[in-house]
């Protein structure tokens, strides 16, 4: 059975940072492509970042240079590094795998 449980979320101020995790279970982690999404309220669903197998990243041009995706391919898990927080960065963060999503973490940012 395949799984994906994200952690991390909160609410943080703006400039603040935040990481994310995703821990994966029931595929073969190594060798899937994973990624980040994120939807804000009212809004669809829009990808943040994603990793390749071989930890090649790309990213949304809105958090360019202030996120960053890695994976542990030994833990099955792979994390987002949020720095320099805007509120525009509000919005449930999804972490996906292969056709597979997690339930989401909320993320706020507000003063």
């Amino acid at each position: 059975q395949v799984q994906l449980v994200e952690s991390g979320g909160g609410l943080v101020q703006p400039g603040g940072s935040l990481r994310l995790s995703c821990a994966a279970s029931g595929f073969i982690f190594r060798i899937s492509v994973m990624a980040w999404y994120r939807q804000a309220p009212g809004m669809g669903r829009e990808l943040v970042a994603s990793i390749s197998t071989s930890g090649a990243a790309n990213y949304a041009d809105s958090v360019k240079g202030r996120f960053t995706i890695s994976r542990d391919n030994g833990n099955n898990t792979i994390y987002l590094q949020m720095n320099s927080l805007k509120p525009e960065d509000t919005a449930v963060y999804y972490c996906k795998g292969l056709a597979f999503w997690g339930q989401g973490t909320q993320v706020t940012v507000s003063s």
